[in-house]
């Protein structure tokens, strides 16, 4: 049996599978897996929503309070002052054709890609690469702006982005696992509130039907979904 599968085990036993945590008593569990790195804190959030209907896609971005706990490296395409803007505001990189030219060749050295409108054309000229690699602008996401000093900001504060899969469920990073509970609660309550602002006016029942926990490699630790929900819902 691989050391792996061995902390598997022992993690697994040492809670209840079944049983519906606090948010906070479940991050604390998840934080006591045994990990030699700083795993990445993931939560799963399955929504009562069904993604093929178009008015039903929950999309956006949320900047967690806390950060993410990775370097977040961006790039911006934009020409003139807005170059310069997105340099001033700590772009990594900045710039036009000579940019698209380098992605063309195989170079990704960033993690966030924002884009002035009026660069869209050029850079749909690479969105068979950017896309699947879930780097493509978007406006719906705010990485599309002529604000891209506020966009490089909110990008290396901790923004993240998130999209339902087929099955109606998120899946976001919040932290790492060195994280204090209390940061790792407050970025997953952010999360919680950015996707209650975004419920489908067309989605029926109960919207958020069930909330997740676990580091990159740990079991998953469920969580009483209904108190998450409800804590996002009274801040509203």
């Amino acid at each position: 049996m691989s050391k792996q599968s061995k902390r598997f085990q022992a993690a697994t036993a040492a809670y209840d599978r079944q049983k519906r945590y606090g948010l906070d008593e479940a991050i604390a569990i998840v934080k006591n897996f045994a990990a030699k790195s700083d795993e990445t804190v993931e939560v799963a959030i399955n929504l009562g929503i069904n993604p093929k209907h178009a008015d039903q896609m929950v999309r956006g971005a949320v900047v967690l309070p806390n950060g993410t706990g990775k370097v977040n490296r961006v790039l911006v395409f934009a020409k003139g002052d807005k170059e310069r803007e997105a340099m001033d505001a700590g772009a990594d990189y900045a710039g036009g054709d000579e940019l698209i030219e380098k992605i063309k060749e195989g170079w990704f050295e960033f993690d966030t890609c924002i884009a002035t409108p009026n660069m869209m054309v050029t850079v749909g000229k690479i969105g068979k690469l950017l896309g699947p690699r879930g780097l493509m602008p978007n406006p719906k996401v705010g990485t599309v702006t002529m604000d891209v000093g506020a966009a490089v900001k909110a990008a290396k504060a901790g923004k993240i982005e998130f999209r339902a899969e087929k099955a109606g469920i998120i899946h976001a990073g919040v932290g790492k696992k060195s994280f204090e509970v209390g940061a790792l609660s407050e970025n997953v309550h952010a999360l919680m509130d950015a996707l209650v602002k975004l419920k489908p006016a067309t989605a029926k029942g109960t919207y958020v039907r069930a909330v997740t926990v676990s580091t990159t490699h740990s079991p998953g630790v469920r969580v009483d979904a209904v108190a998450v929900a409800a804590t996002a819902a009274a801040s509203h």
